[in-house]
């Protein structure tokens, strides 16, 4: 689902803190900070982990799974245009 270098790349490209995302998430800070040290995939509840992803994809983040269409391949995140998905268009 996602990685703990994943999450801490997509704080990093947020710019926010692990006790903002944690307020977000609805989740406590030490459940972050676990979430961060973990090694490779995160694991533990289910909730928590859906939690985490919908506060990161809120805030603009798109999680970029193993064997999803990306240029070079690989895990990783990135921002999305705030425009994809709205009725937006730019002038």
């Amino acid at each position: 689902m996602i990685t703990a270098f994943q999450l801490r790349a997509a704080r990093a490209l947020l710019g926010v803190d692990q006790l903002e995302l944690a307020r977000r998430a609805g989740l406590s800070l030490p459940t972050i900070q676990r979430m961060e040290t973990s090694d490779g995939l995160i694991r533990g509840n289910v909730g928590s982990l859906t939690k985490v992803v919908q506060a990161l994809e809120d805030m603009g983040v798109e999680l970029i799974g193993e064997g999803s269409v990306s240029s070079v391949g690989g895990r990783g995140v990135r921002l999305r245009d705030r425009d994809v998905g709205t009725n937006k268009r730019r002038n």
